[in-house]
């Protein structure tokens, strides 16, 4: 059965899933920090999941990174997938801004997460519909 791994509920809010996919965003709102949870148990690599769900992944993560480069005035989109921390497979969609609080170097420890302030989760929640229209389900 797919379960989120008890470190990225703690470090994320559920908004909603692609086909394949449950979209979070992190608590840390320094930067528009996206992650993708493929809805599998057990896996841990890329290569766990079969062919297709490789091919749906990349099409999902690709729709994002696209959809939020535009709408949140994005310098670079930060892709990837560690799971050094946390062994589900995961992939980080990261919108990354010159100037922003780790720039350039990557956001992993570098300053103490900012908590998002009253209504600006909601604000970012009315953002992806709009964006993301059919391509996804909100929670």
């Amino acid at each position: 059965m797919f379960e989120i791994d008890s470190r990225l509920q703690q470090d994320s809010l559920i908004l909603g899933d692609f086909p394949l996919c449950r979209l979070l965003l992190s608590k840390d709102a320094n930067y528009p920090w996206f992650i993708l949870v493929p809805k599998r148990a057990g896996v841990s690599e890329l290569f766990d999941l079969s062919q297709d769900d490789q091919a749906q992944l990349w099409k999902e993560t690709t729709c994002l990174a696209e959809a939020l480069k535009g709408e949140f005035a994005a310098d670079k989109m930060n892709v990837a997938t560690l799971g050094n921390v946390v062994g589900q497979l995961h992939m980080h969609v990261i919108v990354r801004r010159h100037g922003d609080a780790a720039w350039p170097a990557p956001v992993w420890g570098r300053v103490p997460p900012v908590e998002y302030g009253p209504g600006q989760v909601d604000a970012i929640r009315q953002r992806l519909r709009a964006l993301l229209n059919d391509a996804y389900e909100e929670a």
